[in-house]
């Protein structure tokens, strides 16, 4: 059968899309019968043969003879007359092929053809890309930046496909030029129209605990489990850890001498600060864990409401809470307690975000000689500056009345987020 450039090459679409034999013929011979149905009525009286190697195919009718006045249906009947121009010695009742040929169904119809075949094979690669990628999420995956975009990064893996990393999954830290190589884990695979887009995340929980999979590897070996990980992307991170082995210290294997293990991981992170954590079931030793390096004096837990009352000296507080309150967080997020801390000796205590902070804790929002200036007059915690009048700051310090209220306006913003 003649070549009508239909298709460059049937091999050439397998090697190409990396099709099966059995799966290109399927598709083929769908996309031709469509077009004989539509041309003719119906394909039951068709026979299709392909040849996806070579490049070749045939199509064959196979009609009945009737006579000359009996011819009701032309699709699946053809008179004694044309018949015997085939060949001499047919009979009525016999059943004669016929080669049909491309040229028979139209130009049109081989257009519409071509553009069916295309978009099948389009639905087919689609389709194995979306189960491929479904069956990858949760796992790291690498791929190099195509292009950068202020809302989101475009990568594309080995395969040539596409993957986007949005601005919200990257970690605040992280700059991204065309051709870096970038891991991340699959978060989500979405269907846009029939075409999939595949999310990528680097702010995932999953990421850190499969980054601790792949480089350490009692981890990966299964002698030590992560029970749990808690994230604030790029600044803090709480990992708790636990094993069967008495001879395995799981916290000292995954930190590696001098933080070698570690090491790489944080990097990866953008220096995010990681602290590993022993796994316990017991609640009041975990929850002592978790708030390290801060050291508590005493916990009292209610299980009902989830909460502790988290007792600790005036100069543990802040330890506890740490820089922007992100340690006691994520203590918390990692326990499931609702945490509060309460220095030891005061009747009343606060929750995390209400507690006193050493104002050097906001040396970035603040000026040195500002927090020098309040040290000056034995003012240096949030709560004591935000109890004081802005008029007795004024004649007690060297500070103007709009560096104070600033000051007052940082402190309390902070408790109140």
């Amino acid at each position: 059968m003649e070549n009508l450039a239909l298709i460059d090459s049937f091999s050439e679409f397998k090697d190409d899309k990396l099709i099966d034999r059995v799966t290109l013929m399927a598709i083929l011979e769908d996309v031709f019968r469509n077009a004989l149905k539509k041309k003719y009525g119906s394909d039951d009286n068709f026979d299709i043969i392909i040849n996806p190697d070579k490049g070749d195919m045939e199509i064959w009718r196979r009609r009945v003879i009737v006579a000359d006045e009996d011819l009701d249906f032309e699709n699946e009947e053809i008179t004694l007359t044309e018949a015997r121009k085939i060949e001499a010695d047919f009979e009525i009742g016999e059943e004669v092929s016929e080669e049909v040929k491309l040229i028979d169904l139209g130009r049109r119809a081989i257009l519409a053809l071509r553009q069916n075949l295309i978009s099948k094979i389009h639905e087919h690669d689609n389709t194995n890309l979306y189960k491929h990628f479904k069956d990858l999420i949760g796992e790291i995956y690498t791929a190099e930046v195509h292009h950068v975009r202020p809302r989101v990064v475009i990568l594309v893996d080995d395969e040539g496909n596409e993957i986007v990393l949005p601005k919200e999954k990257q970690i605040p830290s992280d700059f991204f030029r065309k051709g870096d190589n970038v891991r991340g884990i699959i978060e989500s695979v979405e269907l846009k129209g029939n075409k999939p887009q595949i999310i990528m995340s680097r702010t995932s929980e999953k990421f850190l605990e499969k980054l601790f999979e792949q480089e350490i590897p009692e981890v990966f070996d299964g002698l030590i489990m992560v029970k749990n990980v808690v994230r604030i992307p790029g600044e803090k991170a709480k990992v708790a850890v636990e094993t069967y082995d008495d001879r395995i210290d799981p916290v000292g294997a995954c930190v590696g001498m001098k933080g070698s293990r570690i090491h790489g991981i944080v990097r990866e992170l953008g220096n995010e600060n990681i602290d590993v954590i022993n796994f316990t079931s017991n609640i009041q030793l975990f929850i002592t864990r978790a708030l390290s390096p801060a050291k508590v004096s005493s916990i009292k837990i209610n299980e009902e409401t989830k909460r502790a009352d988290v007792f600790l000296k005036l100069e543990e507080v802040s330890k506890a809470i740490g820089r922007g309150g992100h340690n006691i967080r994520l203590a918390g997020l990692l326990t499931g307690y609702e945490l509060d801390v309460i220095r030891e000796g005061d009747v009343a205590g606060a929750t995390a975000d209400e507690d006193d902070v050493e104002l050097t804790e906001f040396s970035d929002e603040i000026e040195e000689w500002v927090i020098a200036e309040f040290a000056k007059i034995g003012l240096d915690t949030a709560k004591s500056i935000l109890k004081q009048e802005v008029e007795d700051l004024v004649r007690r310090t060297d500070l103007e009345e709009e560096t104070i209220l600033d000051v007052m306006r940082i402190l309390k913003e902070e408790f109140d987020s």
